[in-house]
């Protein structure tokens, strides 16, 4: 009964937002061009999901997050840990990747087309830049949070440093590395739409882009919903990766 409700609260919105547009779009308040009905963007997904387009499009995007996330989660929780357990490391980096969080990913891309151009390097670079931060802080701060006391039972079984690490930081860590990878999943996900809108001839974010420039918008309304229903998967299968990873916390969501 309390998931029934769960799901009901939930369909709230998204039903609402569908019935305001059908009703707007039956009653003509904004020409097609501009809001196209739910009847073309529907045509529009079973035609790219029947020519192929769509499969393809997205096996190139998630490609790409699947090796830029990957990356970003060795170097975030490697440094994270590194920073969290070594104060002397934490002073070394903690200024200089502080003042390179602060810059926003879109105006890393135009130097990183600089750099590395427009083909699959680019892309990569961003979303490792965007999913690596999320990451690092936040199993920094897992690694931080360790009871002290957990710390001190360490040292007097005189443990080594990485016994110390598997067996105390770790298991406090985990919920919060955690956070930090749904994180970093879902900028992961948006950073490469927005660098594949910015430069790229292929991927889900072309075709938006591309939609966009030939007067499409039942094609670009259609890439935005499967960009959030994607999302929405990515995030729901690492929240189960996190639950069965730490059955202790009782997780929710």
């Amino acid at each position: 009964m309390k998931k029934i409700k769960v799901i009901l609260l939930s369909l709230i919105i998204p039903v609402t937002v569908i019935m305001v547009w059908s009703i707007a779009t039956a009653r003509g308040v904004a020409p097609e061009a501009i809001l196209p009905s739910i009847k073309s963007v529907l045509n529009a997904f079973r035609e790219n999901l029947a020519s192929g387009q769509l499969a393809k499009d997205l096996g190139i995007s998630l490609s790409r997050v699947v090796k830029g996330y990957f990356a970003a989660v060795l170097l975030g929780v490697t440094l994270g840990t590194v920073m969290g357990m070594s104060n002397n490391v934490n002073h070394i980096f903690s200024l200089t990747l502080n003042a390179i969080r602060q810059i926003p990913m879109m105006a890393w891309i135009p130097l990183i087309i600089l750099w590395f151009g427009i083909d699959e390097l680019s892309k990569i670079v961003v979303i490792i830049l965007g999913a690596f931060f999320p990451i690092m802080v936040n199993t920094f701060s897992g690694i931080r949070g360790t009871p002290p006391g957990y710390i001190e039972v360490a040292r007097l079984y005189k443990l080594s440093r990485w016994n110390t690490f598997r067996k105390v930081y770790l298991p406090s860590a985990i919920p919060q590395i955690f956070v930090g990878l749904k994180l970093g999943l879902g900028i992961s996900w948006m950073a490469v739409v927005a660098a594949e809108l910015i430069a790229s001839t292929e991927g889900i974010g072309f075709r938006i882009s591309d939609a966009r420039s030939m007067m499409k918008p039942d094609i670009v309304i259609m890439g935005m919903v499967v960009i959030g229903l994607v999302g929405i998967v990515m995030d729901k299968l690492l929240t189960f990766v996190s639950k069965k990873s730490t059955p202790w916390i009782g997780n929710k969501g």
